[in-house]
This record gives C-alpha cells, sequence and structure tokens, in this order.
C-alpha cells in the first residue's frame, strides 16, 4: 500500500477552515492572493498573515523562530505551499495544505524546496492534516497555470529514459538501481494523464481530479521509493535547476519543466513528436516568451547543466550531462520547439 497524503475533494472548502484547523493559526500565502481568501480566513484564532518573499533558508530560519502559532495554513500554489511546509516542519506544528492551482505536485511531497545560496534543496519531513482541493478555487487560477502542472507528470517520460541510460551505461547510482516495477506503475499515472488531455485542457472537474491525483501520487512517490527521484524525474529538473540558478528568478514549476521535457526528449532523440503532441493537446505554454524569458535564457541554462550538475553535488546521472549540448543541438532544438524548423 502506498502512502497518499489525506486529500479532500469538494467545493467551499476554504471557510470550512477556520472552524476546524488548529488554533491559534498562522496563513502562508502570496501577497496577490490573500484579498481574494481574507474573509473566509480571518478570525480572531488568525495570528499572522505571512507573504512569500524569499525561499532562502536562512530567511525561512528566521521566520521560523519569530512566528508563534499552533497551525500552519499553506494557500496558494508551490512558493506558499513550500514555506507553509518548511515552518510547520521547524517548529513542529499541525500543516493545512490548500493549493490555488494545479502548478506543481507540492502540496503532496513531504520536503520543502528551498533555496541554500541560491541552490535548491529539499529538506524537512511533513504531513499535512490535509489537503483540500476546491474544485472552484482551482477553476478560479489561469488556466494555462493549471496546465502546466502537466509538466510535473510528464517528467517521468524523460526521466524513465534517463534512468535506463545511465544503467546501461554503468553510471547509475547504485542506490537507486533500475527498477522495472516503479517504472511500470510510474508509466500508469503518466499515461492516465496523457489519456484525459481533453478534459484537462478544459480545466473541468474530471481533469482536476485526475491531475491532482496523478500529483498526489508523484509528490508522495520520492518518499514511497526511498528518496529515490529516479522514477518521477531527470534531465528535465536538471535543466529547470540550472536554468533557476542563472536567472535568479521563479519560475511556475510544471511550466518550465514542460519545456525541459521537450528540450531533454529531443536531445535524448526519445520519440520527442509524441510527447510534444501531448503537450500541445493539452493547452500547455511551454514556450519561452510564456514564462518571460528568452531563447538566449534557454540556451545559456542548457550549456551550464553539466556545471550546474556538479556544483549542487545530489542530482542524478542524465542525458544532460551525458551528452554534450552543442550549437547544432541549441539551433535544432530552439526550431523544432518554436516551431521554425524547416
Amino acid at each position: 500500500m502506498r502512502q497518499l497524503f489525506n486529500t479532500v475533494y469538494g467545493r467551499n472548502l476554504v471557510a470550512e477552515v477556520p472552524a476546524v484547523v488548529f488554533r491559534p493559526y498562522v496563513v502562508i500565502t502570496m501577497k496577490d492572493l490573500w484579498p481574494r481568501f481574507e474573509e473566509a480566513l480571518t478570525s480572531p484564532y488568525l495570528v499572522e498573515v505571512h507573504f512569500v518573499d524569499s525561499l532562502e533558508i536562512t530567511d525561512l530560519d528566521a521566520l521560523a523562530d519569530r512566528l508563534k502559532a499552533d497551525a500552519v495554513v499553506g494557500l496558494g500554489g508551490g512558493m506558499a505551499i513550500d514555506v507553509a511546509k518548511y515552518i510547520a516542519w521547524r517548529r513542529n506544528v499541525p500543516l493545512f495544505q490548500i493549493p490555488t492551482s494545479m502548478s506543481v505536485n507540492a502540496p503532496f511531497a513531504h520536503r520543502a524546496a528551498v533555496r541554500d545560496e541560491g541552490v535548491l534543496r529539499y529538506v524537512g519531513w511533513k504531513v499535512p492534516e490535509v489537503v483540500w482541493v476546491d474544485y472552484d478555487v482551482i477553476k478560479s487560477a489561469p488556466e494555462f497555470m493549471n496546465r502546466s502542472s502537466v509538466g510535473d507528470i510528464v517528467c517521468y517520460y524523460t526521466g524513465h529514459w534517463d534512468w535506463k541510460m545511465a544503467t546501461e551505461a554503468g553510471k547509475c547510482e547504485p542506490k537507486w538501481p533500475y527498477d522495472q516495477a516503479w517504472v511500470d506503475e510510474a508509466r500508469g499515472v503518466l499515461d492516465s494523464v496523457l489519456n484525459a488531455a481533453e478534459d484537462i485542457r478544459a480545466v473541468n472537474d474530471e481533469g482536476i481530479h485526475t491531475l491532482m491525483e496523478a500529483l498526489r501520487w508523484g509528490g508522495a512517490a520520492f518518499s514511497n521509493t526511498g528518496w529515490n527521484p529516479r522514477p518521477i524525474e531527470g534531465s528535465e529538473h536538471t535543466f529547470f535547476y540550472s536554468l533557476e540558478y542563472l536567472t535568479r528568478r521563479p519560475y511556475l514549476h510544471g511550466q518550465i519543466v514542460s519545456l525541459g521535457v521537450l528540450l531533454m526528449s529531443y536531445l535524448q532523440d526519445n520519440d520527442p513528436e509524441f510527447i510534444k503532441g501531448k503537450l500541445d493537446a493539452m493547452g500547455v505554454a511551454y514556450q519561452p516568451e510564456d514564462m518571460g524569458i528568452t531563447w538566449e535564457d534557454v540556451r545559456e541554462g542548457l550549456k551550464y547543466m553539466p556545471t550546474y550538475w556538479e556544483q549542487a553535488g545530489n542530482l542524478w546521472y542524465t542525458v544532460a550531462v551525458d551528452r554534450p549540448i552543442t550549437d547544432e543541438y541549441l539551433d535544432a532544438v530552439q526550431a523544432w520547439v518554436s516551431g521554425d524548423a524547416r
């Protein structure tokens, strides 16, 4: 039996939060979200609202030392959800998560994605009391944001290729030997999403439930595999980490990972047209301009991957470091992704 987070699907869920969370409580969210939820979440027991402005461990430790509450409520996308997770872990108090979009699997993951002088670190261990998935709250987010979360599932496509390649090349980490059973289980989750392209594009109730259940499985898989990332991610994340490090700006996680899947599947020669067709059918906005970056940024992120891999010291061996990033590749993949291929 896989351990999955307790998850509730429904409507008008946020209004019930003050009646059921431990008291007193703090809300961790984003400044632009709070006006929409202030009335529902405000009560005499709400002691503070923190608007996320940093993911740096030193800043978060200072925040954790200052906040005094018996529960933490995370409200928002990946950044707010991860900070809430980190604070609840540091203070050892109950955690309640309310995702406001489907941009990432963070609500269903035990560890918080934070930064240590700009370098990504996954730290902590916090199981939420519940993850509340309110269909109407999710639908109120921009459609491109909700569709982007498929990135945290389609990354299995490139991740499995990387795992097999590393194994056959004798460069797979001994602690993460290739496991066909986990590949098959993850592929089943991936197929559930790929087969629901129409519902996911429409962001209807069925699409939300299908995608959230996939994210629920994927988020918990890291723990369920004994901290083995191989079944659920690969080189596409190395690209994301490298680009984020160079640009020093946040990204909508699933969106940038979706772009990474295309870039890496092309480098792998792993039937990239297939996965691109699926992303297009789901309406994923994966072009660099959709994220406010340029192709020059993307190219620099791709070229920097081997250096970032060495710098991080805890990433697994993938095509990102196995194959050279040549000018020929950069020109060809840019033309293909952007639709300018001749």
